[in-house]
């Protein structure tokens, strides 16, 4: 339970501030498109802190790849995943560097059978990362393009996915941004555009828009506002708030401390005990934050068209004794997307939600000594939703040690798919207008394709 004071809420008023525990179309009176919007859709991030090591999260089954990768991932240490656990995906809609003859198949991690289960609505996106433009191995190493600062770094690579600014640090998430440009069409909704279930981060910052950051289960309640003096507490504050001072700023904090507390009734609606899924979620951490996500969807009021979420997971920095953990790790992810999937299907809007993975870094392709793996580059994700067109959506990297597609011997993938054609084909889906795309993914117009196509 989060008790906010009304001295607190009118502090936070007075600076500007307030606008956080606002309906975003009050706060943003340039965001567009104001029309109908159509039907409500919805965007999950699922964000992988520390560093997914996603070599072993979608692996080549036979074929060349598979040939490259018994050979590398024995290197140092063993970290390989043997073949015949694998979960197969196929040979779909893929092409890999120089090995385009013989893609071979491949296939989940063996601790992802609830994902696999549900193949049929899930995308991967292999070799995803930060990027300013497409870069070649020369390229590269010769410093003959621009390359995203600090790479390797948690804390920079966190931030560049998530504000899609690879050279300079921003204020603004792609998120955010994103919210800022929809927010409009959910004007007359006094739920949030914007929430956050894992606590502050610049991915949901829009230069107007601002997230309600919630924790699961927990309600927002003003002090004092409980029980049966509460319930007159609470009237008396009403007409405070209700009467007219004459001073406009008064004036404005009062209208939102009553917005504040609006919003907080609707928000409540969600842990409130007679607001169940017949669903089961796990209960981890993740579990828990996407079934507050899906309680905030089943509750919402017919105005609102347009929500983003964001939720997070860690324990991926595994520079040691990697096969274990991270079997662990993608059993947890896997069992929590699908919980989250089946919801949407219960609550009727599988085709209007749509989650997607996201984390700093892939991992160095060969192991190091410890038996785990070490800070890389682009990585594997995957998107699961109704509305998700099943298959491989890109290129994956030539597995070979010193190929076309690393860095360097240990396996640091140069990226063939930048952040923003990931996030740009999301915000299509999510009905953003072509125009409005590289105000959202400002280095978009450096990729000869903008959007992906898998949603």
């Amino acid at each position: 339970m989060v008790e906010l004071s009304r001295r607190k809420l009118l502090q936070l008023a007075a600076f500007g501030l307030a606008s956080r525990m606002l309906p975003f179309g009050a706060v943003n009176a340039f965001a567009a498109p104001t029309g109908n919007l159509g039907a409500y859709q919805a965007l999950v991030c699922i964000f992988l802190f520390g560093g997914n090591d996603s070599n072993n999260m979608v692996v080549p089954i036979n074929g060349q790849a598979r040939t490259d990768y018994e050979a590398i991932r024995t290197i140092a240490s063993t970290l390989q995943l043997d073949a015949l656990s694998l979960l197969d995906l196929g040979s779909a809609n893929y092409t890999m560097p120089d090995l385009s003859n013989e893609p071979g198949n491949f296939g989940l991690h063996p601790s992802m059978t609830h994902l696999h289960g549900l193949r049929g609505n899930l995308a991967v996106l292999p070799n995803v990362g930060t990027l300013v433009t497409p870069l070649t191995k020369d390229q590269y190493r010769n410093k003959l393009e621009p390359i995203p600062r600090a790479l390797f770094s948690h804390s920079d690579q966190q931030r560049q996915l998530q504000t899609a600014s690879p050279l300079a640090q921003s204020g603004t998430g792609w998120g955010g941004r994103l919210a800022d440009c929809m927010q409009g069409g959910n004007a007359s909704s006094a739920f949030p555009t914007s929430v956050s279930l894992s606590g502050s981060n610049v991915w949901l910052t829009g230069s107007a828009s601002h997230p309600v950051t919630l924790s699961p289960g927990s309600r927002l309640l003003l002090n004092g506002s409980t029980g049966t003096s509460g319930v007159a507490r609470h009237a008396g504050l009403q007409e405070l708030l209700n009467f007219d001072t004459g001073f406009s700023l008064v004036q404005q904090a009062s209208t939102t401390l009553s917005q504040g507390i609006e919003m907080g009734n609707v928000i409540n609606a969600a842990v409130d005990p007679t607001t169940t899924l017949a669903t089961p979620f796990p209960g981890t951490s993740l579990g828990r934050q996407l079934e507050h996500i899906a309680k905030l969807i089943k509750v919402r009021d017919g105005n609102i068209k347009r929500q983003i979420f964001f939720c997070s997971t860690g324990g991926f920095d595994t520079h040691s004794d990697q096969v274990a953990k991270h079997a662990g790790l993608m059993g947890g992810l896997s069992e929590s997307m699908a919980a989250f999937y089946q919801a949407t299907v219960e609550l009727g809007v599988a085709n209007q939600v749509t989650s997607f993975t996201q984390s700093d870094f892939n991992r160095t392709f060969q192991p190091n000594p410890t038996f785990g793996s070490d800070h890389a580059w682009g990585g594997h994700h995957v998107v699961l939703g109704g509305s998700v067109q099943s298959g491989f959506y890109g290129d994956f990297p030539n597995l070979q040690p010193d190929g076309p597609s690393t860095t360097d011997s240990r396996g640091r993938w140069i990226p063939t798919t930048g952040m923003d054609q990931y996030g740009a084909t999301l915000a299509t889906w999510f009905g953003l207008p072509p125009g409005d795309l590289i105000t959202v993914f400002p280095n978009l117009g450096n990729f000869t394709t903008a959007t992906l196509g898998f949603v």
